[in-house]
């Protein structure tokens, strides 16, 4: 499907501003090798380039690197409070970890599970 350059531009922008988006590379070999974004928001700091990443993000433990084949991680908690969908999908020379926030939907699913929880007690 071929996306006209403005809906990509303003999709890009939406996600930057109201979800927060940040993003790693990690090598292959399961190394850092670049990021950038919101990185702060999801409580990752102090990166070192050339480090073993899953020694640096504990979400990342065990997952990488990838065998081809996107991950998606929905809801994934971060710090206290704060909830990040995680996509991670492949290239050549690595794998990119996509993140977004995620808190709000966690709090609207949260609201729905009291309701339902609220109405099986009546």
């Amino acid at each position: 499907m071929d996306i006209p350059l403005p809906v990509s531009s303003y999709i890009v922008n939406f996600m930057r501003e109201s979800r927060s988006l940040a993003y790693l590379f990690v090598g292959k070999d399961g190394c850092l090798s670049s990021w950038g974004g919101k990185l702060t928001v999801y409580g990752v700091a102090n990166l070192q380039q050339g480090e073993d990443a899953s020694q640096q993000i504990f979400f990342l433990e065990g997952l990488l690197p990838l065998d081809d084949v996107p991950l998606f991680l929905p809801c994934v908690k971060t710090e206290p409070g704060v909830c990040v969908d995680v996509h991670l999908f492949p290239e050549k020379e690595g794998d990119w970890v996509l993140l977004l926030d995620a808190t709000w939907d966690e709090i609207q699913i949260f609201k729905i599970q009291q309701e339902v929880n609220s109405a099986r007690l009546m």
